[in-house]
């Protein structure tokens, strides 16, 4: 009996069977501006000669699976001939979903797997608890982890003592990767080019200039200077999908600080935008969103738990998710986390080498677990009991 691991982001999809590696596929369907009516679903992205205004069909909306016909096409495609191949009469699957996932999407998630699909058996689990089951498992001495997973949609932050999440420490802030892209997409469009329909190309620009500040006020002070004293400021040069496939930023030394390029090339020049936008993850009530940021979440919740376990939650500090890629983001978690907690605490931050697919490694892990067998339910369970089963299993 193979184990398929499939890690059903918002963005993008973790999958991979258990005994083999992991790849990363954009869990959506698009359009392109040029061939309007043909459809192309998650990695044939590549195919698409001219990404620009690109149209994204995403089956997630609000970090939620609303939309099912999008994802069957999606899972089809990944399951079928051309990807994984899967034999579904000998595989058992582990899928991801969000935290208090509505009951009506986890019935429809049942019926699918076991009814459309006829896996073997399922295990329908939280991201966040396959990360901390792989956190667990490589440091078997500790007790207790909180896991922030910030990713498409959401950034969520949940302790763990012991592999079983702590209800009364979960805590949700509606800041995520997308929330970024779009508003880097609006502030672009307002100072200098309309890029509000260019949700590929910006998502780009976002993950190869961003970073977040050390000293908010210190970066903005040296983001108005003129000239090469500006040391934040960075031309990032624009695809055109003919000679240049992909964005990129021109090297220091080629940058024309005075007048306009010689060369025809379209150039984004970004100043104070490269940190103003990730720092939305540590004060979204700087672009009006009633919420605290990162590091007051994590407080927060640990504050909430149990004092004796308290000192355990601060020094093992998990980060997963696409955001925490930003250069400098481990570094002002771990300051600003550091500031507000007593001194006598001991705070250590990870950020694993590959924060995406940690999840999934996680979910590896769990598929060689010898009681893997007994957390599954598997189709005649189903068959027999229905939703119940499901229900009564999995502690979403």
């Amino acid at each position: 009996m193979t184990t398929l691991v499939l890690d059903n982001g918002a963005y993008s999809a973790k999958i991979g069977y258990s005994h083999e590696k992991v790849s990363v596929i954009p869990n959506c369907q698009f359009r392109s501006k040029t061939s309007r009516l043909k459809t192309f679903t998650a990695n044939q992205l590549d195919e698409i000669k001219d990404p620009s205004g690109l149209f994204y069909i995403l089956p997630f909306q609000k970090g939620y699976l609303v939309n099912w016909d999008v994802q069957r096409k999606v899972w089809d495609h990944l399951f079928g001939k051309e990807m994984f191949k899967v034999d579904f009469a000998d595989t058992s699957v582990v899928i991801t979903e969000p935290y208090f996932n509505f009951t009506s999407i986890q019935e429809s998630m049942n019926e699918i797997l076991f009814e459309e699909y006829q896996f073997q058996a399922a295990l329908r689990i939280n991201a966040g608890s396959l990360s901390a089951h792989r956190y667990f498992q490589m440091n078997n001495q500790e007790l207790c982890c909180i896991v922030v997973d910030s990713g498409f949609s959401f950034t969520h932050i949940v302790p763990y003592c012991r592999g079983k999440k702590m209800k009364d420490g979960i805590c949700r802030i509606n800041v995520g990767g997308k929330l970024l892209t779009n508003h880097l997409k609006e502030i672009i469009s307002y100072r200098q080019l309309h890029v509000m329909d260019e949700t590929h190309v910006i998502n780009q620009v976002k993950e190869d200039v961003c970073y977040v500040s050390q000293d908010f006020y210190k970066d903005m002070d040296i983001a108005q200077l003129k000239g090469e004293d500006n040391t934040v400021m960075r031309d990032y040069v624009l695809p055109d999908f003919s000679s240049i496939k992909k964005g990129f930023c021109k090297p220091r030394e080629e940058m024309n600080f005075t007048g306009k390029y010689k060369t025809g090339e379209q150039i984004l020049r970004l100043a104070n935008e490269r940190f103003a936008v990730p720092e939305m993850l540590f004060h979204p009530s700087d672009i009006g969103i009633h919420e605290i940021g990162i590091p007051e979440a994590l407080v927060n919740s640990i504050n909430n738990m149990p004092e004796e376990m308290q000192p355990h939650f601060y020094k093992n500090i998990v980060l997963t998710g696409g955001n925490t890629l930003f250069p400098g983001f481990r570094d002002r978690v771990y300051k600003e986390v550091r500031s507000l907690t007593p001194t006598d605490f001991q705070v250590s931050v990870l950020q694993p080498p590959n924060p995406i697919s940690y999840p999934w490694e996680g979910g590896k892990l769990l598929a060689e677990n010898p009681d893997f067998d007994e957390m599954v339910v598997t189709r005649e369970d189903y068959e027999e009991n229905g939703h119940f089963i499901c229900e009564e299993k999995f502690d979403i």
